[in-house]
């Protein structure tokens, strides 16, 4: 069972910034592909930014120069610092992540349908 739990979403105007973390409850996650998610209303999740258990990331298009996608060192916690923040990427962000396996290999995706572990989501509000 894998447990993820989100914190520091909020509100904020555009331009301003703001620093997510995922706390995994029980273990490290050093097998794992992490990644974050957002989900605006009305409109299906999409990946933001992903690491490999290397620390390598990958980000969608979007988000590149933006946001940073880190891990401690201990890999318990993921974070993501966003900055320069726009009204349209007001959402429900969560954290995902999905073991490295035979099954899911290496490198990590983007897509939702790549992960079957997930937070309850953290709400950010970027206002114009």
């Amino acid at each position: 069972q894998v447990h993820l739990v989100e914190s520091g979403g909020g509100s904020v105007q555009s331009g301003g910034s703001l620093r997510l973390a995922c706390a995994a409850s029980e273990h490290s996650y050093s097998t794992y592909c992490m990644g974050w998610f957002r989900q605006a209303p009305g409109k299906e999740r999409e990946g933001v930014a992903v690491i490999d258990p290397d620390g390598s990331p990958r980000y969608v298009e979007a988000v590149k120069g933006r946001f940073t996608i880190s891990q401690d060192n201990a890999k318990t916690t993921l974070h993501l610092q966003m900055n320069n923040l726009k009204p349209e990427e007001t959402a429900m962000y969560y954290c995902a992540a999905e073991e490295v396996s035979p099954r899911r290999r290496l490198p990590c995706g983007l897509r939702v349908d790549e992960y079957d572990w997930w937070g309850q989501g953290t709400q950010v509000t970027v206002s114009s």
